[in-house]
């Protein structure tokens, strides 16, 4: 929609917060291929239908907005007010292509999504629902009403603020469209990502290495004394100074076993904590940018798994 136009529609508080309402409802109709499109067609329809007036107009916003998305449902908040802007900013005869809402969209949601999910469903989920359930054990019924209470209060004020926040970033963005704002903000937003996934690699993935590479026999006088307290139960004169002496024992550093082994995984974890499975995500990375499938690598991950299992060198 290229045209010059006399009387600017623009979407209402009213229309924004049905947009806002409908995002609750983003993630009812999934499909594998394009994740939340149809949700997100669904959420942006109303105003679609405000701000453009003929049938073709309207089937071409829904088109471009059928296209594959998928991230944290509340963290779309933020990108559905860029999207509802640059709407409303294209509606008006700012000519803004397609390309461009998709590209904004496509930067956004990879790396919200991987601030979402731990601040989301990996703090905020857990510390809340811990709250309510220590309630709920004392058998007091405040325990789910707090937690449904609370969870939806943080929910829909983070929606609808960020939401308003992104409306009127898109707003700005659409004044500028040359100047490069949305590439800023893509590699702003990519960086952030990116440097969120490397704080959660090690926390969310776990590779065991016990193959075992070194064994060294300990000094007897290294070694808590175990046979002093064996002695006196075979002779019936175990005190609790028996055990005192033992505990003070294993106190003091002395080892428990006659021998200290080293696995394989403790000398990767000596190198660099959390070397492993950073490794293995940025090889997984480095293959799905070399267009290998993301099914041929989560196969071949069970196979490779499977055989060091068997191998004995993982567990």
């Amino acid at each position: 929609m290229t045209e010059e136009v006399t009387n600017r529609v623009t979407l209402s508080k009213r229309d924004r917060m049905v947009a806002n309402w409908r995002l609750t409802f983003v993630q009812a109709s999934w499909n594998y291929e394009r994740m939340h499109n149809v949700g997100w067609a669904y959420v942006l329809a109303p105003a679609i239908k405000k701000l453009y007036t003929s049938k073709e107009d309207r089937t071409a916003a829904l088109q471009r907005h059928l296209e594959f998305i998928n991230s944290h449902p509340y963290v779309e908040a933020p990108i559905l007010g860029v999207t509802l802007a640059m709407e409303e900013e294209k509606a008006n005869g700012t000519v803004i292509e397609d390309q461009a809402i998709q590209g904004v969209k496509v930067g956004m949601m990879g790396p919200l999504a991987g601030v979402g999910d731990p601040i989301f469903w990996g703090t905020l989920r857990p510390v809340i629902g811990a709250f309510a359930a220590s309630l709920a054990l004392s058998q007091s019924i405040l325990g789910p009403i707090l937690f449904f209470v609370l969870w939806n209060v943080i929910r829909v004020a983070f929606t609808w603020y960020t939401q308003e926040l992104g409306y009127r970033a898109g707003s700005e963005i659409t004044k500028d469209l040359s100047g490069g704002i949305i590439q800023k903000i893509t590699v702003g937003a990519s960086i952030l990502g990116m440097f969120v996934m490397g704080v959660l690699v090690p926390r969310w993935t776990t590779m065991n290495f016990p193959a075992v590479i070194s064994e060294v026999t300990n000094q007897e006088d290294a070694i808590v004394n175990f046979d002093g307290l064996v002695e006196a139960a075979n002779n019936s004169n175990v005190t609790a100074d028996s055990f005192r002496d033992v505990i003070n024992q294993i106190s003091s550093g002395q080892l428990v076993n006659t021998t200290t082994a080293t696995s394989l995984g403790d000398v990767f974890n000596q190198l660099l904590p959390g070397m492993m499975p950073l490794l293995l995500t940025l090889a997984c990375m480095y293959l799905l940018k070399r267009k290998v499938s993301a099914t041929t690598l989560i196969f071949s991950i069970f196979v490779i798994g499977i055989v060091l299992y068997v191998l004995g060198i993982m567990g």
